[in-house]
């Protein structure tokens, strides 16, 4: 999983770069497929620099790539008419234009990217009733406005480029490589945020509930019953620290 990492400046980036091309001295050098070693260079610095349009742009390949990786509810299923009736006023949010589609896994959990893709599973739908979600939904756009998101493709899209950098010795690490869409996917959606960025997130979903008029409650509610599955629980629990805590956070806001 991957850890919450600080944006790196253009003089780090270079160093780093530098780095990944002296670490293993000559030997490295000689080895290495060249057109890989500058690529990762130039994804290093492209990281850091990384305009809201170019990680709209990646959110949309992201999503897009996740779909294909992932059964999706049709649109006669009953949780996609479920989610359907409960985001039916829910098009756009705070300039945001949302699409939302079910993935038919028992995991509790949720994301949303910046393009505007919102996707819930199986399992939080079957754990929470309506509110309840719509909370989580605007836990999940809150971390995209609040700019998490962001720093969570620029973290992502750094470790993809290491990555390329030291995988260019040998082709089977290099074919990973080249499955960089993936490995975004996976980065991004199970990225862990830090504590105030998971407040930040409640702040936005309560204001969200609030603003569309739903149960305020209901967000505490809603974290109770995330605290409820213990560290067992992978997904959702994995990357939302300390659910309990933050339910009586909200719960003294109310």
């Amino acid at each position: 999983m991957l850890t919450r990492i600080q944006i790196l400046t253009r003089t780090q980036i270079f160093s780093f770069s530098l780095g990944i091309l002296l670490i293993s001295g000559c030997d490295f050098i000689k080895n290495a497929d060249p057109s890989l070693l500058v690529s990762s260079g130039a994804d290093l610095f492209k990281a850091a620099t990384l305009s809201d349009a170019e990680v709209q742009s990646m959110a949309k390949q992201a999503a897009e790539h996740s779909d294909t990786q992932s059964q999706i509810a049709s649109s006669n299923s009953q949780y996609a008419k479920r989610l359907q009736l409960l985001t039916n006023n829910l098009s756009d949010e705070d300039g945001m234009k949302l699409n939302f589609k079910v993935y038919l896994t028992e995991d509790v959990n949720a994301f949303a990217m910046a393009d505007g893709t919102v996707r819930v599973y199986k399992g939080l739908m079957d754990m929470m009733d309506d509110d309840e979600l719509r909370f989580v939904i605007g836990h999940e756009i809150g971390h995209v406005k609040q700019g998490h998101s962001k720093k969570a493709f620029q973290a992502a899209y750094t470790a993809s480029a290491v990555k390329k950098g030291i995988a260019s010795q040998s082709n089977v690490a290099g074919q990973l490589a080249d499955s960089q869409l993936g490995d975004l996917v996976e980065k991004v959606v199970n990225a862990q945020f830090s504590q105030s960025e998971e407040q930040e997130a409640d702040d936005y979903g309560l204001q969200f509930m609030k603003t569309h008029h739903y149960d305020a409650k209901s967000a505490v509610s809603a974290l109770k019953k995330l605290a409820s599955l213990g560290g067992s629980h992978g997904g959702f629990l994995s990357s939302h620290p300390d659910p309990g805590k933050r339910a009586e956070r909200i719960q003294a806001q109310l």
